[in-house]
């Protein structure tokens, strides 16, 4: 016994929990647009490699949404690579962590001309592609035996070995063993299908699960234990002057700069720091604005950071920009729609 969890040392039976974990996909996996074949068996690596930069930082169920989006917009590799970076951002807008697209636009005119890595080592070098995705894509599209390890196979594994605190290399250890050589893309699947749909956070389904009797925190009696939970890091909280000359349709904007959303367009910002009133003094002085008027405060979160906007209507001699043909991000449409209207908020923001 430790810290109140029970630890079982008995490894499960590899052969069995392979057979009872496939044949449950076999039969309940969930239809995704990115795992269609064509008539060889094999998916699409475009496909694959969108779906997965995509889902890497949003849910399935939104990132079907963003996924036929950016599709649409780009079918193919050769239209991403010959595209604008200010095209992709736009077609990205909503999702989020913008350096995705950033690095997904820029490998993409690698691969334009040389064409799709057939290895995890290849893909790899590609800007953005780190060993999850990686791993993900050599098994789905090429067959290579490389086991996947993010959040939903750390929570099985954790599960079927009553492990505590679960660190990267343990996880990854563990997955490379009872990854299935021959179905290596269909492994990868179904154990995070599983635990996107039985095997959760809260409340696991075990009833439902192919292999708890494969599971040792199932025998513990208390399999919602596993893993630990992580200690979540501090948040900071910032406050942000934001002023909104024009209107909801036509309104000045700044390019934004930095890692974060550089490449994004959005209404001119000045980080608080004192008061409100000096940083609006600030901004106004800069951009030559007169008349501030508040329309109200927006708040947006962030990995490490809760930030809250105020945002104010003011007149200036800058010219507007059509809000439509710039990519914006989740908290310049919430500004805007302070002046729009609820109804008018971007549906995917």
């Amino acid at each position: 016994m430790k810290c109140g969890y029970t630890r079982f040392d008995m490894p499960p039976d590899l052969h069995a929990l392979r057979a009872d974990l496939l044949g449950w996909f076999d039969l309940h996996a969930r239809e995704l647009p990115w795992r269609v074949v064509n008539e060889h068996g094999l998916r699409d690596p475009y496909r694959v490699w969108i779906s997965e930069v995509l889902l890497q930082q949003t849910q399935v169920a939104r990132g079907l949404l963003y996924f036929e989006r950016f599709l649409t917009a780009f079918p193919d590799v050769q239209a991403l690579a010959a595209a604008t970076t200010e095209a992709v951002l736009k077609a990205w807008e909503g999702c989020g962590y913008y350096a995705r697209a950033r690095n997904l636009h820029a490998a993409a005119q690698i691969v334009a001309q040389t064409g799709f890595p057939t290895s995890y080592d290849g893909w790899l070098a590609l800007s953005g592609v780190g060993p999850y995705t990686a791993a993900a894509i050599s098994s789905l599209a090429f067959g290579e035996a490389r086991a996947v390890n993010d959040g939903n196979v750390r929570r099985v594994l954790a599960r079927v070995y009553a492990e505590v605190q679960p660190g990267p290399a343990w996880v990854q250890t563990q997955a490379d063993q009872l990854l299935d050589p021959q179905r290596p893309g269909d492994w990868n699947e179904a154990v995070m299908d599983l635990g996107a749909t039985i095997c959760t956070p809260k409340s696991p389904n075990c009833g439902a699960c192919p292999v708890s009797g494969h599971c040792q925190a199932y025998q513990s009696g208390n399999p919602g234990a596993y893993p630990a939970p992580k200690v979540r890091p501090t948040v900071r909280q910032v406050q942000a002057v934001a002023l909104l000359i024009g209107d909801a349709h036509s309104a000045y904007l700044e390019q934004r700069r930095g890692s974060l959303l550089g490449g994004l367009y959005g209404l001119p910002v000045e980080e608080v720091d004192g008061t409100v009133q000096l940083a609006l003094g600030r901004l106004t002085k800069r951009l030559g604005a007169h008349s501030p008027k508040l329309l109200g405060t927006v708040t947006h979160q962030m990995t490490h950071r809760h930030l809250t906007l105020h945002v104010y209507a003011a007149h200036s001699e800058l010219a507007p920009q059509d809000v439509s043909r710039r990519p914006l991000s989740r908290l310049d449409h919430k500004a805007l729609a302070l002046l729009s209207g609820p109804g008018q908020l971007f549906e995917t923001a």
